[in-house]
């Protein structure tokens, strides 16, 4: 499959995710989940692994071994965390609350938070890769790190303006980074000072 390709795949990719996100998490900030919007974020979050291999070859010239291990990580974590994403929202959310409640008690609660931890630390990293391999610009690598593990975290909690603005800003985010993919090239090998390549 030809680089530029997937790079202009995983940005449309990055794209729809992001407005599966923001968009439904703007709204459940002042009406709380719906059937609508949980059913978007849901199906929406699939389409991170496409938009994340895009963001990793992208940088993968300056970014190194670092970057490699990163994204290795990252594409475990969003692949469970995409996956946890679908179940609660498009399988969860319409059960009895009794019986979600017993269904995400025992052994699932700790699949659940096992993948989430996977996800914090995939994310970190890669937030920190892309960072450091200076090929992105830098408010929305930032942007990637803090908003994504700030919503995992913040998931167990009630729908808020806080938790909306955390989605929007996470959507502005993997838009800002979709859009530098636009241009379908990968970028020759960034001047760092990090002696990061592998």
């Amino acid at each position: 499959m030809p680089v530029p390709w997937m790079l202009r795949f995983g940005a449309a990719c990055g794209v729809v995710m992001a407005l599966s996100l923001g968009v439904p998490g703007a709204i459940e900030a002042f009406t709380g989940e719906t059937a609508a919007t949980s059913m978007v974020i849901g199906i929406g979050a699939g389409l991170g692994t496409p938009a994340l291999t895009a963001f990793h070859l992208y940088q993968s010239a300056s970014s190194g071994r670092f970057g490699a291990i990163a994204y290795g990580v990252n594409m475990v974590g969003l692949a469970l965390f995409a996956g946890i994403a679908f179940a609660l929202n498009t399988v969860v959310f319409f059960l009895d609350p009794a019986v979600a409640a017993r269904l995400l008690a025992g052994p699932t609660r700790i699949a659940l938070l096992s993948g989430v931890a996977v996800f914090v630390v995939g994310t970190a990293l890669f937030c920190a890769s892309m960072v450091r391999a200076r090929v992105f610009p830098r408010v929305p690598a930032w942007g990637y790190g803090v908003t994504l593990v700030l919503l995992a975290l913040a998931a167990p909690l009630p729908d808020t303006p806080l938790t909306g603005a955390l989605h929007v800003l996470a959507a502005g985010s993997l838009i800002w980074l979709s859009l530098s993919l636009r241009a379908g090239v990968v970028p020759e090998r960034a001047n760092t000072s990090y002696g990061i390549a592998g």
